[in-house]
């Protein structure tokens, strides 16, 4: 157990060391400076990637979602993307909700996975780079950005540079702690232990699984390293526990998750261990190899390890990323079919019973991906509007015996009831998870893109409820009737009822893909189909007038018809209105 936690153990050292014990080692001092240091350093992550993800979230989000179907450009675009928002983490949670938001398909997804590993080893190399020093000057930056700045955007910015500068602050701090150990011989003999690139590989593995931070383990490596206190040959090992380490990060998070997010974690872990067991039978050629493409010194003993193998350490962990994802890159379809063997999809009744699919509570608290997961619920939402409206004249013509099309087993009539409710459901849960999003710590676009969906969500039902709930009485006023529509009515009442469809699926496409255009197309046909159906009463009134006897036996009924499908047409402007209004919202923003 001395091995397998050196760090920990330093506290307690001083207790049983005997005669080696160096009595100018302030042990409790130095316990403090590694634990606040790492404290900072955490904590300065979390900041760091907080501003940032705030900063850019939303435009790395729509990059993701763009441009990952090349896997070659997903790798590129994963490590980019963790290197601005620096967390693999928060990179993954975004694939896992656009895998379940449909916006890309799983196997696109690996890619990115592995590009995120590569950005992650942008921290080992600045903190290489010793910018250390600079770590107050960072803070102070940084809090006069996110205190004094108006710009919403500069203050996640300076939000993002202050952590930036805690977290080196934190490694300046454990640095400085484990000064006095370069001449702690037992300290010494215990580093030259790690030798043994197994122990290292398990020491790594199990102190990144404790911290939960693959980046922090790293940093700590490369503070004993820069103290001289740690080889090349050494390190390497330790860099690779890292690795496996973090994927106890990614399980645990993955628990009580949705089968996407499962997936994920298991490629993570299929990644970086297949990557360590590759390169552990090769950390000798590995050690050679980054020797040679590191800079070097012209000094001697525990000087030149101090000045070389930092930097050896970082082009190490970025070697390792670099290589492992360009092995696996090429078999991504192949992994993805293996994992979807390992965990298959549940056999999910997306049927009858009201269901979310998409919906998921453990992305709340990231916002830019719930609206994205709620947005895509809400497509569910306009598709099953549209089933009930495609059948909405079908009990006027005749066919009030015919079965439901998708689910033969109900009859038209039961088919619009199921969807109903369906729609209620979905409506109560959407909006409850939007409110959910409202509660967090929204930008002003956030917030304005939530409450505008809120209201769409409402519109929606309300289409839902005026299809359902007259659509029975006036199916039973018809059967009582016994009479037809006159034939030009009844051409009128089709008529209209199409272009009331074409507007649904211009609504579809519009809300799914932002279209600009599709909006105004959609806003334009709302005024042209009100006048349309004005025009259309006229010419029923008229034939009423004329004593057509078709049109007066079925003047109420044909009226009440198209009274609700304007009704419906005026429901989906109101949505195109708000869809077009978050879009101009965002176009003056990026402006």
């Amino acid at each position: 157990m001395r091995l397998l936690l050196p760090i920990l153990l330093l506290s307690i050292k001083p207790l049983f060391a005997g005669d080696h014990v160096n009595t100018d080692i302030e042990w409790s001092f130095l316990v403090m400076g590694l634990f606040g240091g790492l404290s900072f350093f955490l904590y300065g992550m979390d900041k760091m990637s907080d501003g940032m993800k705030k900063a850019a979230g939303d435009r790395m989000k729509n990059i993701l979602a763009a441009l990952t179907k090349h896997r070659l450009v997903g790798l590129s675009l994963g490590a980019f993307v963790t290197m601005v928002i620096q967390s693999s983490s928060a990179t993954t949670v975004m694939l896992v909700s656009f895998v379940q938001a449909e916006l890309m398909t799983y196997a696109q997804s690996l890619a990115v996975i592995m590009g995120a590993n590569i950005g992650t080893t942008i921290t080992a190399q600045l903190i290489a780079f010793k910018l250390t020093d600079y770590a107050l000057a960072m803070i102070t930056l940084g809090f006069l950005m996110s205190m004094f700045s108006k710009q919403e955007s500069l203050k996640h910015l300076g939000q993002a540079l202050l952590g930036f500068g805690i977290l080196f602050f934190g490694m300046k701090l454990m640095s400085d702690s484990m000064k006095p150990l370069r001449s702690f011989q037992p300290f010494i003999d215990l580093m030259e232990g790690l030798e043994n690139p197994w122990l290292g590989l398990l020491i790594g593995a199990i102190f990144t699984g404790l911290i939960q931070s693959s980046s922090a383990f790293t940093g700590i490596v490369i503070v004993l390293a820069q103290q001289g206190l740690l080889s090349l040959d050494a390190g390497i090992p330790l860099i690779f526990g890292a690795n496996v380490g973090t994927c106890i990060t990614a399980g645990l998070a993955s628990i009580g998750t949705i089968r996407g997010a499962k997936r994920v974690a298991i490629a993570h872990v299929l990644f970086n261990l297949g990557g360590v067991i590759l390169f552990m039978l090769f950390v000798p050629q590995l050690a050679e190899l980054v020797r040679w493409m590191s800079p070097t010194v012209d000094a001697t003993g525990i000087e030149k390890l101090a000045l070389e193998t930092p930097r050896q350490i970082a082009n190490a962990h970025t070697v390792f990323n670099i290589t492992v994802g360009l092995i696996f890159l090429p078999f991504t379809t192949i992994i993805a079919a293996f994992i979807y063997k390992v965990l298959p999809d549940k056999a999910v009744e997306k049927g009858i019973v009201p269901v979310t699919w998409h919906l998921d509570n453990s992305q709340v608290s990231h916002p830019a991906i719930a609206i994205e997961l709620a947005k895509t619920e809400m497509l569910r939402m306009i598709k099953i509007l549209s089933r009930m409206l495609d059948v909405f004249l079908r009990p006027f013509q005749g066919y009030e015996d015919e079965r439901d099309r998708i689910y033969p087993q109900l009859s038209l009539m039961e088919g619009i009831d199921m969807r109903e409710s369906k729609i209620n459901y979905l409506e109560q849960n959407v909006s409850k998870y939007l409110f959910a999003i409202s509660r967090q710590e929204l930008s002003d676009n956030q917030a304005e893109e939530v409450f505008g969906m809120m209201s769409m969500v409402k519109d929606m039902e309300s289409i839902g409820d005026i299809i359902h709930g007259r659509i029975t009485l006036l199916v039973e006023k018809k059967r009582k009737l016994k009479a037809p529509f006159s034939e030009q009515g009844e051409l009128e009442l089709v008529d209209f009822h199409m272009r009331v469809m074409k507007q649904v699926s211009r609504l579809r496409s519009a809300f799914s893909k932002q279209k600009t255009k599709k909006v105004a197309k959609v806003i334009k046909k709302d005024l042209k189909y009100r006048n349309l159906e004005s025009e259309y009463r006229q010419r029923h009134l008229e034939r009423v007038k004329s004593e057509k006897a078709e049109s007066i036996a079925t003047h109420d009924l044909h009226m009440e018809l198209m009274d609700l499908l304007k009704q419906i047409n005026v429901y989906i402007g109101e949505i195109a209105k708000n869809i077009s209004n978050l879009s101009e919202s965002d176009e003056e923003k990026e402006d």
